[in-house]
């Protein structure tokens, strides 16, 4: 499977899969807990709506990773002056409306 890259772009990554897991392009080292065992802590990607046109098949969106159910890790998208990575309560991003949770798998880290 190969994508095809438009002139003058030069991405981080490459766009082809081969038949290879996206994670083998993965720019850091996959790092795991000293247990080396799949965990069960679920993993939610969080799809927010921006804006109400989503009946026209237009939508602005924001995500937000959810991890043990207890919190929620975005960027951007809140009131302080600089972006930065920030804390909600999972599924309750305000001034948004949740359009979508994506389950992503599971962790093995623990809950800080």
């Amino acid at each position: 499977m190969r994508s095809g890259l438009k002139k003058g772009w030069n991405p981080l990554m490459p766009l082809w899969l081969d038949r290879r897991s996206c994670s083998h392009f993965c720019m850091f080292p996959k790092v795991r807990s000293s247990s080396q065992t799949p965990g069960n802590a679920p993993v939610y990607l969080n799809v927010y709506d921006l804006t109400p046109m989503y009946w026209s098949g237009l939508g602005i969106f924001h995500t937000g990773v959810e991890v043990h159910g207890v919190v929620e890790y975005a960027f951007g998208a809140h009131d302080y002056a600089i972006s930065r990575v920030f804390e909600v309560e999972p599924r309750q991003c305000p001034g948004f409306m949740l359009k979508k949770s994506i389950f992503m798998g599971t962790t093995c880290w623990d809950s800080l």
